[in-house]
C-alpha cells in the first residue's frame, strides 16, 4: 500500500527492530515538517520568483506551497526564534530606555554618549503534550491508512494548539487599547470600518514614533480578523480612494489581512504592527515517544512540544469595534 507518510507499507516488517526504528523516524520526520517548512520559507524569501530556482528544487517548492491544515497566521505577527539546538529555558525581552538622540555636532565638539538601561522580561518555554493510542490490530490487519490519518490529525491538533496559544496572547490585550467604531450613524458601514482601521494605524504610529522600533508612515500593518468579519473587512481593505470632491477615503496605510478561526470574538478584530516586540521562541519541535502497552494491546504515542511567546509592547496592537 502506498501511503501519505510511508511510501510503501508492504516493505515494512513489523517484527524487524530496524524496520520499526525507521518507521518511527518517518513519523517523527512528518511531525516536524511544519518547522522545516518555516526554515525553508525564510530561505526562499531571498529569491525574487520561483523561476530563480534550479529545476530540481521546484518540486519541493510546489509541495511546500500546499495549503497547510493548521493556522500559521500568527507566524506573520510574532517574531519567532529557533532555540531548538540550545539549552535555554526561556528568552528575554529587554524594555530599553536610553533617551538616545542624534543632533548636529559642531567642529571640535564631541558627540554625547547616552547610557542605555532597561528592565528585562523573561519568557519561559512551557511544555505542551498530547497522547495517541493505536490499537495494534490495525497493524496486524494492515489498516495502515488509519494510522496515517490518525497521525495527520494528531499533528494538526498539536499545531492548532500552538497557534491558539499565540492568538490567546492577542485576545488578552487590555481594554485600554480598544478603538471605538469611528464615524457616525449616517455613514456607510464600509466607510466607518475604513475610518476605524485608519485610526488604529494612526494611534499605533503616534504611540511608537519615539520607541526605537523603526516605525514610520510607510510601516506595514496586519489586520487580524475573525472569519465572521471576512467579507466586511475585505470590502474595507479593497475600497479605492475616489478622485472626486467629497468622496470618502479608503485605507491610507499599508495593511495586510490575516483571517482566523481562533479569536474569542466574532465581532472584533485587531490592527497590529507585527514582529518588533511581539516575540516567540521554539525550544522543542513536536517530538514523539512511543511504548507498547501489553495490557491494552495498543501502541501508545506521546507527542511533546516546548515553546513560549509574549507581547513586549502592547502599543503595537489595537482592538477594533464593529458597532
Amino acid at each position: 500500500m502506498k501511503g501519505k507518510i510511508i511510501a510503501d507499507w508492504s516493505k515494512i516488517d513489523f517484527t524487524n527492530p530496524e524496520h520499526l526504528k525507521k518507521l518511527n523516524g518517518a513519523f517523527q520526520y512528518f511531525m516536524r515538517a511544519p518547522e522545516r517548512n518555516r526554515t525553508l520559507k525564510a530561505a526562499i524569501q531571498q529569491f525574487a520568483t520561483k523561476g530563480d530556482f534550479p529545476a530540481e528544487v521546484l518540486q519541493i517548492l510546489e509541495k511546500f506551497h500546499a495549503t497547510p491544515d493548521y493556522d500559521l497566521g500568527y507566524e506573520q505577527i510574532f517574531d519567532i526564534r529557533d532555540f531548538t539546538n540550545t539549552r535555554e529555558s526561556g528568552f528575554e525581552i529587554l524594555d530599553v530606555s536610553s533617551g538616545l538622540a542624534f543632533k548636529k555636532v559642531k567642529t571640535g565638539e564631541k558627540i554625547k554618549v547616552y547610557k542605555i538601561s532597561g528592565s528585562k522580561t523573561t519568557v519561559s518555554f512551557d511544555r505542551y503534550g498530547g497522547g495517541l493510542g493505536w490499537d495494534k490490530t490495525l497493524i496486524d490487519d494492515g489498516k495502515y491508512w488509519t494510522l496515517e490519518d490518525s497521525a495527520i490529525a494528531f499533528r494538526n491538533k498539536a499545531y492548532a494548539a500552538k497557534a491558539q496559544a499565540f492568538y490567546d496572547l492577542i485576545d488578552a490585550l487590555p481594554a485600554s487599547k480598544n478603538i471605538a467604531w469611528q464615524g457616525s450613524g449616517s455613514d456607510a458601514t464600509v466607510d466607518r470600518d475604513i475610518a476605524t482601521i485608519n485610526k488604529a494605524c494612526e494611534e499605533i504610529l503616534l504611540a511608537l514614533k519615539d520607541s526605537g522600533l523603526g516605525v514610520n508612515a510607510n510601516s506595514r500593518f496586519i489586520v487580524l480578523t475573525p472569519i465572521q468579519l471576512k467579507a466586511r473587512i475585505n470590502r474595507a481593505l479593497t475600497k479605492l480612494n475616489q478622485a472626486y470632491a467629497g468622496a470618502s477615503k479608503g485605507i491610507i496605510y499599508n495593511v495586510d489581512p490575516i483571517y482566523t478561526l481562533m479569536l474569542s470574538s466574532g465581532t472584533k478584530y485587531y490592527v497590529i504592527l507585527p514582529k518588533r516586540k511581539l516575540k516567540g521562541g521554539n525550544r522543542m519541535d513536536l517530538t514523539l515517544f512511543n511504548m507498547f502497552n501489553i495490557l491494552e494491546y495498543t501502541e501508545t504515542v506521546a507527542g511533546w512540544m516546548r515553546y513560549g511567546g509574549a507581547i513586549g509592547e502592547i502599543d503595537q496592537l489595537r482592538r477594533c469595534a464593529t458597532s
